[in-house]
């Protein structure tokens, strides 16, 4: 809230009407709904939105009894002005779990859906659909061949020359690695460049012992472009890490420099980034050591010196893997976990992002 000083008690009329109108203001600031109230799944988790026509969105998740259950599918909702439709199921898998959808344009205008099933991260495939009206219908689910998956969780980066650079990841017993898919057509082949770590777990010692240690290194990154050739990524991290890590291609992708540390904690949880129309970048994440609270958005003229502008949420529970998109109003839209029960959207007024 800001907060305003009378100078003498006749300016107080014209001081409670300022700071009336500039609480109003920041009140409305952000529209929050969620996109469903009622479902027949109780549990959802990692969501991904989508602008269609001018104004429309779509939005998925995958919605079950609880994540990794057999139950697990992929569901959808389009909003209009009318609001959110009732979710439908875009992706069941017989006998496992689905994971982690992405949306996307690719060239020509044909929309993707891209997503992930088997019975746990690190023995799971991918799958896809695409449709050609804006998602009024689809076609037929069709798994990728083993070892390339697609966009991980967050979106992709359509160049202009109509390629895709794809952020994805591979989490096995012992570390995660990020890696870069790119295809010049339409999703139909691609080459893999990577692995993209940091340098330090490059080569990762043995496991000792009879007890299980969690993985360490990168995972779920978000590409962007930076201007010219120049793209970066912004990546999860295991929590020995704790840091959310950037590497960044001077060549449209097709190499990448190891990564490095940005001083932005990252509580191994997932993270978006959007280049706005201006140049400027808008991080969204949870900035906390620990947790999935708060959900924050930070602000950058270069990419990597981010400041807080906005707390979406702070009380106490798990708002988690964000969704962030720039939409053709200009304001950023997005989509994240509301304490795995639904998935929030909100709208983020440009005006009202710090230069």
């Amino acid at each position: 809230m800001k907060f305003c000083v009378p100078l003498n008690r006749a300016a107080l009329p014209l001081f409670l009407i300022l700071c009336t109108f500039s609480f109003q203001i920041e009140a409305q600031e952000l529209k929050k709904e969620f996109i469903y109230e009622h479902a027949s799944f109780p549990s959802a988790h990692a969501s991904t939105i989508v602008e269609i026509n001018k104004g429309e969105y779509l939005a998925a998740w995958f919605g079950g009894t609880a994540e990794g259950n057999p139950d697990v599918a992929i569901w959808s909702s389009r909003r209009t002005n009318a609001g959110w439709s009732k979710p439908e199921e875009m992706a069941r898998e017989i006998g496992v779990p689905c994971w982690n959808p992405v949306f996307f344009h690719s060239k020509g205008g044909r929309l993707w859906l891209y997503y992930k099933f088997g019975p746990n991260v690190r023995e799971w495939s991918a799958g896809r659909r695409y449709s050609d009206d804006e998602g009024k219908t689809w076609s037929k689910p069709e798994h990728l061949p083993a070892g390339v998956y697609g966009p991980i969780r967050a979106k992709p980066l359509l160049m202009a020359d109509g390629s895709i650079v794809s952020g994805t990841s591979v989490e096995s017993y012992q570390s995660w690695a990020t890696w870069v898919e790119h295809s010049t057509d339409n999703g139909l082949t691609w080459t893999r460049t990577g692995p993209i770590t940091l340098p330090e777990l490059r080569v990762l010692p043995p496991i000792e012992g009879t007890e299980k240690t969690r993985a360490i290194g990168l995972i779920q990154p978000s590409v962007i472009s930076l201007g010219g050739k120049h793209l970066r990524m912004y990546m999860r991290s295991s929590t020995q890490i704790g840091k959310i890590c950037i590497a960044d291609s001077t060549d449209d992708g097709l190499t990448w420099t190891d990564a490095r540390k940005l001083d932005i904690p990252n509580p191994n949880s997932g993270i978006d980034a959007v280049r706005l129309k201006d140049g400027r970048v808008v991080l969204i994440y949870n900035d906390t050591p620990s947790g999935r609270t708060p959900l924050n958005l930070a602000v950058s003229n270069d990419g990597e010196h981010f400041r807080n502008f906005s707390t979406i949420e702070s009380e106490p529970g798990e708002f988690s893997y964000p969704a962030l998109i720039q939409a053709s109003d200009g304001d950023l839209h997005m989509t994240y976990t509301y304490n795995r029960k639904t998935i929030r959207y909100v709208v983020f007024p440009l005006a009202s992002i710090p230069k």
